[in-house]
C-alpha cells in the first residue's frame, strides 16, 4: 500500500479475517470474560513459550498487574531505564514505590547492566528491562544481577513481541514479561496488553487483580451454578474483552508475516543509511533477532547542520510521520516534582534524546513508501544520493 499524502510511523494492518473473527464474536453469548479470553492466552503463551499468560486492557494495565503481583509498595524501588515510555515507570508510583533510573548504553539505547548495579539498594525489589524499539536487552548480566540480589527480572517486552536473545523468545527470559496491542503494535486488540510467567502463584494473583480482586469471575461462576463471590484483594476493572481477543487470535496467525515485513524494511533503511555519516541507525548487537517496532536513527547535528527538531519539522512537512521515542522520563514534570529528579541523572540518555528520531516502519509500507521516506532524509539533510541508493536497491532485489 502506498500513502500518497502522510506516511505514519506506525499503522495497524487489519484483514478480512480480523474482521470475520471480530463479528463471530459479536453474534456470539460472550462479548466478555467469555472463552475467547483464555483462548487468546493460551496462544500468547504457547507463542512465547511461557506457561500462563494473563490478557488486560492495555500494556500499562500489564505493567501494574506485574508490580502488583510481585508485591510492590510504598519504600521500594525498582530500577528501569528512562528512555522508555513513561507508563512503565507509573506502574511503580501507581504501588506508592519509588522508579530509580539505569542509565542506557550509547549504542542500543537499552539499559546499561553495570549502571543497574550501582542503582541497587536495600529498598531494590525488581529491575525492569526494557525492549527498546524491539532490541531485547542484555538478560544473561541482568539475570545474573538479579540472582546475586535476590530481585525480580521484568520484561517491559511491549516492543518486542516475536524478538529473541540468544534463540529464546521475549517472553521466556524474566520472571513476568509484559506485552502491548496497541494499533502501532506488532499485533494489536484495539487496546490491550498482557503478562507471560511461568510462575502459577503470580499468573493467578494478576487474574484476580484485574477483575477487582474477585475470586470468581463471571464465567467460572456459571460453570459452578454459582451467585457467590468474594473480594479478597483490592483489584482494578482492567478486564479484556472477547471481541478484542478475537481479534487478537486472529492477528496472531499473522504475526510471522509483520515481523519479515518490519524486518524487510528495516534492512532497506540500513542499506539507504550505510554510508551516510550525519545519520545512522542504533546498534544491533549479535545473537539477537529484533523485532522492529521502531526504527531508531541519531542525528550527527554538527556534521547535519541541524538539530533534531529542524529535521522533524523538514520531514513532517514532506508527509513523512517521523517522532521521537523517547523524552527521558525521568525529565518530565511529575518526575521533576515527586522525585526531583532532573538533567544529569542519565547522561547517555539526555544527549541521545537530542539526537533520536523514529521513522516509520509498519507491515503495510510498500517499497515505495519506504523510498519515500528515505528520499525525504536525503533530500532534508541536502544529500543527492538517490541514484546510488536506487542502485543498491536493485543490485539487492
Amino acid at each position: 500500500m502506498d500513502y500518497k499524502d502522510y506516511i505514519p510511523y506506525g499503522c495497524q494492518s487489519i484483514d478480512e479475517d480480523d474482521i470475520v473473527s471480530v463479528c463471530s464474536v459479536l453474534r456470539s453469548d460472550w462479548l466478555t470474560t467469555g472463552p475467547k479470553v483464555s483462548e487468546f492466552e493460551q496462544a500468547i503463551a504457547n507463542y512465547v513459550g511461557a506457561r500462563y499468560a494473563v490478557a488486560v486492557s492495555s500494556g500499562t494495565a500489564a505493567l501494574h498487574c506485574a508490580m502488583y503481583a510481585l508485591g510492590i509498595g510504598p519504600g521500594d524501588e525498582v530500577i528501569m531505564p528512562p528512555i522508555t515510555f513513561a507508563a512503565t515507570a507509573n506502574c511503580v508510583c501507581y504501588m506508592g514505590g519509588r522508579p530509580v533510573f539505569a542509565d542506557v548504553e550509547p549504542d542500543t539505547l537499552l539499559i546499561n547492566p553495570d549502571d543497574v548495579e550501582k542503582q541497587i539498594t536495600p529498598k531494590t525489589k525488581a529491575i525492569i528491562a526494557v525492549d527498546y524499539a524491539g532490541q531485547p536487552c542484555d538478560y544473561d548480566k541482568l539475570q545474573v544481577l538479579a540472582k546475586k540480589y535476590g530481585l525480580a527480572l521484568v520484561a517491559d517486552g511491549c516492543h518486542a513481541l516475536g524478538a529473541k536473545y540468544k534463540g529464546k523468545k521475549v517472553g521466556s527470559l524474566a520472571d513476568l514479561t509484559v506485552f502491548s496491542f496497541h494499533p502501532v503494535k506488532h499485533i494489536t486488540t484495539g487496546e490491550g496488553g498482557a503478562i507471560v510467567t511461568d510462575n502459577e502463584e503470580l499468573a493467578e494473583r494478576m487474574r484476580k487483580f484485574r477483575n477487582h480482586g474477585i475470586s470468581l469471575d463471571a464465567q467460572q461462576r456459571e460453570k459452578i451454578g454459582s451467585w457467590f463471590y468474594e473480594i479478597e484483594e483490592l483489584g482494578y476493572n482492567y478486564r479484556i474483552t472477547d471481541i478484542q481477543c478475537a481479534l487478537g487470535i486472529s492477528q496472531l496467525k499473522k504475526l510471522p508475516v509483520f515481523l519479515k515485513r518490519r524486518r524487510e524494511i528495516a534492512r532497506q533503511y540500513d542499506l539507504a543509511f550505510k554510508d551516510i555519516k550525519e545519520i545512522f541507525p542504533l546498534t544491533v548487537k549479535k545473537n539477537i533477532l529484533h523485532a522492529y517496532h521502531l526504527y531508531v536513527v541519531r542525528l550527527n547535528s554538527k556534521l547535519a547542520g541541524m538539530d533534531r527538531k529542524d529535521l522533524f519539522q523538514k520531514l513532517r512537512k514532506k508527509g513523512i510521520g517521523v517522532n521521537v521515542h523517547y523524552i527521558p522520563v525521568h525529565l518530565h514534570p511529575f518526575y521533576r516534582r515527586k522525585f526531583g529528579y532532573g538533567l544529569g541523572l542519565c547522561p547517555v540518555a539526555e544527549d541521545a534524546y537530542e539526537e533520536i528520531l523514529s521513522l516509520p516502519i509498519f507491515p503495510g509500507m510498500g517499497d515505495g513508501d519506504v523510498e519515500r521516506v528515505v528520499e525525504a532524509v536525503k533530500n532534508s539533510l541536502s544529500f543527492k544520493y538517490k541514484r546510488r541508493y536506487y542502485a543498491r536497491a536493485n543490485n539487492n532485489s
